[in-house]
Formats: structure tokens, C-alpha cells, sequence
């Protein structure tokens, strides 16, 4: 792994945008060189320390989903080296991090897809016995395998705000009907695909989220990263236990780490400045997001 990048600083190509993990530079206005950095995000704050090799594992992990999904839905590779379009000099911010990647018109909803019942679905079952209204069965536990995948879509928050959880209903007036139902459709494919791959190697995928552009002639295309710890719910098969959360891949022991850590003897806000993070909680960070590419590519 190559020194921890924290913000790449590129100066060949015009910046678009800064996300809260990758640095998007235009190439031409029909690509993008989307470039993963090693930032880590919690409660939608960016922390100030890095997570070394993260950016590198997150584009790995993509690459090799988009390899495996490519039957079931065209993806924004445009098959080029990142390297071709960087000058020497920025190679070292550029290797093995990032994508040249098709410049498509993004769709404004988070396709979210759930096997189980987790993190904000398991609060709004406990309220209503529905996800984005989904109906589900009675006597649902936490971490509960639902019956079938259901799709939940969440429409994109600006930057800093929390996606917000909408229904299907809400998608179709947002894009349409025929539209919606084929990203509905398309991302219950990719994740039951997923799932199964997955399940080879022990490894549960709990949720997931995708992301989807339309190309200059309306072909639906699959964008962003793919099923990385980032946008999954990652858990180990063998600690799996309905009723409680199994130990996660993802962020999630950074996110315990956040929720207990005190600032003057108070709770941190969960607004910026993001707390200082420990070297203890990088490494272990770090190591949870090496395992799961490991697991899933070995």
C-alpha cells in the first residue's frame, strides 16, 4: 500500500466535485477519473485522519463486483487506465485508487436493496412493521433474514445531509414509472447475484445501496462504487445470530468507537469538528476493511 491520502490534489484536470470519500476530475466532458481517497466518514461527518490503503481496497472491491454484475446491467468503466490521463508527477495519487469512468446523468435515488432487517430498517419496523413502505411479517427480530430482498429506495441528499428514506410510489413520480421499476427490478438482480457469490465466502450481505446515470442515448448504467464496505452491510456468516448485530466489515466499529467517545466529559454532537481518531481505532479500521477484500477475492 502506498502513503495514506487524505485529499488528492491533482492539477492536470479540472475538479468537479469532493465527496465524502472520492475526488471526482473531469476528463474531457464525456469522462470522469473518479479517484477513491483514503478519507472515512461517520453520522455524515468527515474525520480528519485518514484510513491508509482504504481508497486502494474500495476500488479493488468495486472493480471486482463490476466484473462479476456486468451480464446484469452495463457499468461506467470505460475499460482505460486511470494512469493514461494524469501526469507523471501525480501517478503516486492516482495508482490503484481510481476509475476512468463514462460521464453519465445521474439519477436522483439511492437504490437500496435489504435481505435483513438492520440499522435504520430495523427502527422503522419496530415503529410500523414496514421499510419505506414495505409491509413485512410480524415477530421480525434484529438482524432478521427477510423473506424475500426488498428494494427501498432513499432520495440523494446534498452534501453533509442524510439520504431520506422514501417509497417506491415516491420514486415513480420522482423518474417515472417504467424507469423506477427497471432500477427496482435491476438492483433486486444485482443484489441476490451478489448474495449468493458472497455467500461462497462466508460472507452475509445484509444491504446494500447502488447508484444509477442514464448515457447520451438513456441506456440505464451502473455508477459510483458497487457493493463495497462502504455502501454494504457486511457481516461474517459464522457470527451471525438473528436478534442482535453481528460484528460488521464496514464502519460500524468506528461508529461504536464515535458513539462513545466523550469531549469535556460530553458526548460527541455528531457535527464538526469529527473527534480525533486514536491510532488504535485507524489500524483496526484499516483491518476490517483488508479482511473483507480479502475474504471476498481470496
Amino acid at each position: 500500500m502506498t502513503s495514506a491520502l487524505h485529499t488528492s490534489t491533482l492539477t492536470s484536470l479540472p475538479l468537479l466535485a469532493r465527496g465524502k470519500v472520492r475526488d471526482n476530475y473531469a476528463v474531457g466532458d464525456d469522462r470522469i477519473l473518479m479517484l477513491a481517497s483514503d478519507r472515512i466518514s461517520a453520522f455524515d461527518v468527515i474525520m480528519g485522519e485518514p484510513i491508509p490503503g482504504k481508497g486502494e481496497l474500495l476500488t479493488q472491491m468495486a472493480l471486482f463486483w463490476f466484473d462479476k454484475l456486468g451480464h446484469i446491467c452495463p457499468n461506467h468503466l470505460t475499460g482505460e487506465a486511470p494512469e493514461s490521463v494524469v501526469t507523471p508527477a501525480e501517478l503516486p495519487q492516482v495508482q490503484g485508487r481510481a476509475m476512468l469512468v463514462k460521464r453519465l446523468k445521474p439519477i436522483p435515488v439511492e437504490a437500496v436493496v435489504r435481505g435483513y432487517l438492520a440499522g435504520s430498517g430495523w427502527a422503522e419496523y419496530q415503529a410500523n412493521q414496514a421499510v419505506c413502505g414495505v409491509k413485512l411479517p410480524p415477530g421480525l427480530k434484529n438482524a432478521s433474514k427477510l423473506p424475500e430482498p426488498i428494494y427501498t429506495p432513499a432520495a440523494k441528499a446534498e452534501m453533509g445531509e442524510h439520504d431520506e428514506n422514501i417509497t417506491f410510489e415516491k420514486t415513480v413520480e420522482m423518474i417515472g414509472p417504467e424507469l423506477a421499476a427497471r432500477i427496482r427490478d435491476i438492483s433486486i438482480a444485482i443484489y441476490k447475484t451478489a448474495s449468493e457469490i458472497a455467500a461462497t465466502k462466508g460472507i452475509i450481505i445484509a444491504d446494500t445501496k447502488f447508484e444509477f446515470g442514464l448515457d447520451k442515448d438513456g441506456t440505464l448504467v451502473l455508477m459510483d462504487e458497487v457493493l463495497t464496505p462502504d455502501s454494504s452491510r457486511y457481516w461474517p456468516a459464522e457470527s451471525y445470530a438473528e436478534g442482535s448485530n453481528p460484528p460488521s466489515y464496514d464502519k460500524q466499529f468506528l461508529r461504536d468507537w464515535l458513539e462513545a467517545v466523550r469531549i469535556n466529559g460530553q458526548p460527541w454532537n455528531k457535527t464538526p469538528p469529527a473527534p480525533r481518531l486514536p491510532q488504535d481505532v485507524v489500524n483496526r479500521t484499516a483491518a476490517k476493511y483488508r479482511e473483507a477484500l480479502t475474504r471476498l477475492t481470496t
